[in-house]
């Protein structure tokens, strides 16, 4: 990264991002249910209901600590914490155990479980195991998780044609978020329907956005909906129609206006889960002018505002990792995002 900070994920970040990891994905409790009682006999513990993603605190939690892992061993597969990530997947990625998972999915009344946050985190867990670098037991991993790669996949492809608009928050609903992770998937997959659809979607949701009003941060966002969607639209069209697009988007950037977008958020207390995601709302920031800025020239005064935004967000956050179990069971994730992107 030029002239920064945070060049890029060290190994010494990695293992620091993994420890944190290693310590709640297998961690049942405490733990938050998003769950459709169609009955008495689905009252079950988060494990019973799910077999490999049980811990975190939630379902999506869980999916991304596994990405932060995968990432990790992808990268440094002779760190310390190499070998306990490769007992952890061993043991995880069962086909009894995703059989399981695919259960669950396919009960009645769960068509928007997790929709799109945690699909969409999910597919990125499932392309990383397949990169470069993790080798034939990644494969095999990969290949242990298919059937519910391919419920994922087959849902994300229902929902995208009849969604007719997008969701614009700061929250897990986000769509453009889900996007830009999803369309990782897609590329590294080889899926042209995927993508096809992916970028339909970003071009109708966000392809006339201009002079957009930043209304954020709210007290509860951990997501930019603004430069989410800067860096979906990233993710769809040729470098330089989006640097066209992104000027009409936010054409103060280069003397640093909105102020808002440039200005870390004001964690008050990070024991309050819905404080608390200020601290990603500042990693999540920080992914995103790192990749807006991947786009441009790295001498256009956009680029350089990007680049400084991103160090300022990441210099804020990165100490908070471990501040309170509400921010520890899923920030370090997105500092994973921040430094290496997706």
């Amino acid at each position: 990264m030029t002239n920064s900070a945070f060049p890029g994920l060290s190994e010494a970040h990695a293992v620091r991002f993994a420890e944190i990891a290693l310590g709640h994905v297998t961690r049942e409790y405490p733990n938050v249910i998003t769950h459709f009682l169609n009955g008495l006999e689905d009252a079950r513990t988060p494990r019973a209901m799910h077999p490999i993603f049980f811990g975190s605190l939630d379902w999506h939690s869980c999916v991304h600590g596994h990405w932060l892992l995968a990432r990790t061993l992808r990268l440094f597969p002779g760190s310390p914490v190499a070998d306990r990530i490769r007992a952890l997947f061993a043991d995880s990625y069962t086909p009894e155990k995703v059989a399981g998972e695919l259960a669950y999915f396919q009960r009645p009344n769960t068509g928007t479980f997790e929709r799109p946050y945690g699909w969409a985190w999910y597919l990125l867990l499932a392309a990383e195991l397949r990169r470069t670098g993790m080798g034939a037991v990644g494969a095999a991993w990969a290949t242990a998780l298919a059937p519910l790669t391919a419920e994922i996949v087959g849902r994300l492809k229902a929902y995208l044609p009849k969604a007719t608009y997008p969701v614009r928050t700061g929250l897990h609903i986000n769509t453009a978020f889900a996007l830009t992770l999803s369309m990782a998937y897609a590329r590294r997959r080889g899926d042209d329907g995927l993508a096809d659809l992916i970028t339909q979607a970003a071009q109708a949701w966000y392809g006339g956005d201009a002079d957009a009003q930043v209304w954020e941060p709210s007290g509860a966002d951990f997501l930019s909906p603004v430069l989410t969607s800067a860096v979906a639209m990233a993710a769809v069209l040729p470098r330089a129609e989006f640097r066209a697009w992104f000027a009409r988007l936010l054409p103060g950037v280069a003397d640093g206006q909105p102020r808002t977008l440039f200005t870390p958020a004001t964690v008050s207390d990070r024991s309050d889960g819905t404080i608390a995601h200020l601290d990603g709302l500042n990693l999540s920031r920080a992914w995103c002018w790192r990749a807006i800025a991947a786009q441009l020239d790295p001498a256009d005064p956009v680029a350089i505002q990007a680049r400084a935004a991103a160090d300022l967000h990441l210099a804020d956050a990165l100490p908070h990792l471990e501040s309170d179990y509400m921010g520890e069971h899923w920030l370090a994730s997105f500092a994973v995002l921040a430094l290496d992107g997706v």
